[in-house]
């Protein structure tokens, strides 16, 4: 089983790419891209839309494990890219799926260019990222430091909370709306996922957490960090997972009007 599914923001993020697959996705799409494939954990379900997928990563490793997670999806394939320099051919995708990996690249606006390069006209991205307008409950201490430094200071805090996972810096609202129009992208959906009550929920524990046992946790090229690390030996869903959908059921409920998320889903078509 896969138990990052009883982790709320993983499991919010899992159901929005899976609700926009469904929507926004013919089952006749003939290719797709999973830019940024990690660990494989969204590759079954995406290739059910598309007559082809690959995917991609920079990490060699998560690539060796995601190749033997879905050994048995016959349209789906692996190999290595950089998402800022992609050596795919214009127009080739008419679906691309990209899930927390903006925010690694350093470059952003170069990545959403690149991604709008390879996808046709009308062709549909699907993207999560952490958001820069955290809940201050997610992290209070890094809430307070971007009260009280100045616009231009607001990267590299401290590295836990919103700023664990490898995450240097994060993507601002505003910020990639301008990057999404530059590169010939029409945003269809852009919201929220995971607000206040997820926040307290997984406040700075799950950096934590994942440093020790998640292997690559920091989401780079390569990770040669020591200690317990741990992968997932399936796709299913740990059957407790209906507890963290009730948990992300109630903080829409009560949090839903709010602006704040810790993630932002994001629905794009290239014009």
């Amino acid at each position: 089983m896969n138990f990052k599914f009883l982790f709320p923001t993983f499991r919010n993020r899992y159901q929005f790419v899976k609700n926009r697959l469904e929507k926004y996705a013919p089952k006749d799409s003939k290719m797709a891209l999973n830019l940024g494939t990690g660990e494989g954990d969204y590759d079954r379900m995406i290739a059910d839309h598309c007559k082809e997928l690959i995917g991609c990563d920079v990490n060699e490793e998560d690539l060796a494990h995601a190749r033997n997670l879905n050994a048995n999806v016959a349209n789906l394939r692996y190999e290595p890219a950089n998402a800022l320099d992609l050596s795919y051919s214009n127009a080739s995708f008419d679906l691309i799926v990209s899930c927390e990996v903006i925010e690694h690249v350093g470059q952003p606006e170069k990545m959403v260019q690149e991604m709008s390069r390879v996808l046709r006209p009308g062709g549909v991205a699907i993207m999560t990222f952490p958001s820069r307008e955290f809940p201050i409950t997610y992290d209070p201490v890094n809430r307070f430091w971007q009260w009280i430094r100045k616009p231009q200071d607001q990267e590299n805090l401290i590295s836990q909370g919103a700023y664990a996972f490898g995450h240097d810096y994060l993507i601002g609202s505003a910020d990639f709306k301008k990057w999404a129009d530059h590169a010939g992208f029409e945003i269809i959906e852009f919201q929220g996922l995971s607000r206040h009550l997820v926040g307290i929920l997984e406040v700075y524990w799950t950096g934590i957490v994942q440093s020790i046992f998640k292997k690559n946790s920091r989401n780079v090229t390569t990770d040669s960090k020591g200690g317990v690390k741990i992968r997932p030996a399936s796709t299913g869903e740990p059957w407790l997972v209906f507890l963290t959908d009730f948990l992300l059921w109630l903080d829409r409920a009560l949090f839903g009007w709010t602006n704040r998320s810790i993630g932002k889903g994001v629905v794009l078509r290239k014009r």
